[in-house]
């Protein structure tokens, strides 16, 4: 099976559709697949429900579906850098589920491992627990949280073989391997693509049975989202 797509563009094509439940990965602006929002908002599909620790910044990563309101809803844990987001959220445009990072990290990691729910500590007593069951425990209450399972995820990478195994780079690994095993259909952008084999087993991260589609992109942005430096001496 081949798994590599010439663009994009390409990677996407039959997969993405209106009114989809789709995850991100991503950290910041940390590890997302650029390439892949950037297609994402090119193919024009809207109502979309994102599944993401964040939304990225003003007309960058996820900003862009923003600003083009081909999202519907924010699944996510952090959205304090994108005041495009904040505009539409308060002016009621927006929906959000705001959900816990740890949360949100064993939402994704629960549904590629095929368990429906699970209880936790994290959100008793607050807005997050409403209107969810709760239980008690060994004489402490719980909150049962229902895994995620998205139609479509679009993952980050440094290096695939072209079966689909991934290594990632340092702290761009973060949401990028649960979003990769909990979606339905993944799709992963890589800077660097080598021949099956190379990779040390030992090396890989994730391995290709949750990989269905890969794009190259060797020279990825990259930008940061706050650059600070101390003055000179």
């Amino acid at each position: 099976m081949n798994k590599l797509f010439p663009s994009a563009q390409a990677a996407l094509d039959g997969i993405v559709r209106d009114g989809q439940l789709l995850a991100v990965g991503g950290f910041g602006l940390c590890g997302i697949p650029e390439a892949l929002i950037q297609a994402l908002r090119d193919a024009g599909v809207k109502d979309l429900t994102v599944i993401s620790n964040n939304a990225g910044v003003d007309g960058f990563g996820l900003g862009q579906l923003l600003e083009t309101r081909q999202i519907r809803k924010m699944i996510s844990s952090y959205v304090g850098e994108n005041k495009e987001f904040e505009r539409q959220y308060l002016a009621g445009e927006l929906e959000l589920e705001f959900t816990p990072q740890g949360t949100l990290a064993e939402k994704l990691r629960a549904g590629g491992a095929g368990i429906p729910a699970f209880f936790t500590r994290t959100g008793v007593g607050t807005l997050v627990a409403e209107g969810k069951e709760v239980r008690e425990f060994d004489g402490h209450a719980y909150i049962m949280e229902r895994a995620l399972r998205p139609d479509v995820a679009l993952v980050k990478a440094h290096v695939a073989d072209k079966s689909g195994n991934l290594i990632f780079r340092r702290t761009a690994r973060n949401f990028n391997p649960a979003c990769a095993m909990a979606g339905q259909v993944t799709v992963v952008e890589v800077e660097e693509i080598v021949n099956t084999g190379d990779l040390d087993p030992d090396a890989i991260h994730l391995p290709g049975i949750y990989v269905h589609r890969i794009v190259h992109n060797p020279h990825p942005e990259k930008r940061i989202e706050k650059r600070t430096t101390r003055p000179a001496a």
